[in-house]
């Protein structure tokens, strides 16, 4: 492990819970953890403080069951490590942990950061949250905006994400659903993708004793146009309709953290092991 900075303050208790908590002393970050993996999503407020801020995903690696997010930004000092985990993962303008974009003229187009939220669950065995993202352009003949719904049960690494693109035009759109390359350093990590099965593996570099940051996403295999990639990420690129859900889920790890992912080959085989349902729920 890094040497420890200052500890942090110490949890309520050590139970494992699936929380989110929306970090208004913080640019309102909205924050999501279960047992095993933490993230954060970027908040409209931040936009005016950190450009170019955007829409991709933040993984956080996490050691214990219980949560430490909130408590670990607190210290405004959430890069260092004060004994429970660490943030090393840099999203910067790209997608991050599986965030998206419209792909359209060999081009990703993303949205800015979320402009609203409803926590509704949290501090149980479910994280359940849904936000919206304001308009945005795709090229000149295009508006598009979006609602996701992020859910996290314990005991997996990876969240359920179903999203809602409307567009001001109806038809279809191909979504870029990605995985950013160089988030943990100038070097790039290792990437597999498996079409036949939608899934997609990031193995990053080594930080020093930071160690290393693993990410995966899984789409549902009947949607998938093909796999690309721009200057910042790695896609599958789907196929979806205006105004109708699609679900897809995003996972991470830690290798000096929860779940033992010390080795490439046990996260690729966890990833792609899962088994995940893809169908859209009813309202």
């Amino acid at each position: 492990m890094p040497p420890i900075d200052k500890p942090l303050p110490p949890p309520a208790d050590h139970k494992p819970a699936a929380v989110a908590v929306l970090a208004d002393y913080r640019h309102d970050d909205l924050l999501w953890e279960n047992d095993r993996t933490a993230h954060r999503i970027y908040g409209h407020a931040l936009e005016a403080v950190e450009p170019p801020s955007g829409s991709g995903i933040d993984s956080w690696g996490k050691q214990f069951v219980w949560p430490f997010a909130d408590r670990q930004l607190r210290t405004g000092d959430q890069h260092g490590y004060h004994g429970e985990g660490i943030d090393f993962y840099n999203v910067g303008s790209g997608r991050g942990a599986g965030g998206l974009g419209i792909w359209h003229d060999n081009k990703l187009w993303s949205s800015r950061n979320f402009i609203r939220h409803r926590i509704r669950a949290t501090g149980g065995k479910v994280a359940d949250f849904e936000v919206d993202y304001a308009p945005w352009p795709v090229d000149v003949g295009r508006t598009v905006w979006e609602t996701r719904r992020f859910t996290l049960p314990l005991g997996t690494h990876f969240t359920r994400m179903v999203s809602t693109l409307s567009s001001n035009r109806p038809g279809e759109m191909i979504v870029g659903i990605g995985i950013g390359k160089r988030t943990t350093g100038p070097v790039a990590g290792q990437m597999s993708a498996d079409r036949t099965r939608g899934v997609m593996t990031w193995w990053g570099p080594e930080d020093g004793a930071h160690g290393r940051m693993a990410v995966a996403i899984r789409v549902d295999p009947v949607t998938i146009v093909e796999q690309r990639d721009d200057a910042d990420n790695h896609l599958f690129l789907v196929r979806v309709k205006a105004g109708k859900p699609f679900v897809y889920f995003s996972g991470s790890a830690w290798s000096k953290g929860a779940g033992g992912f010390d080795t490439r080959e046990k996260w690729q085989s966890y990833a792609a092991s899962q088994v995940l349902d893809f169908s859209v729920p009813v309202r």
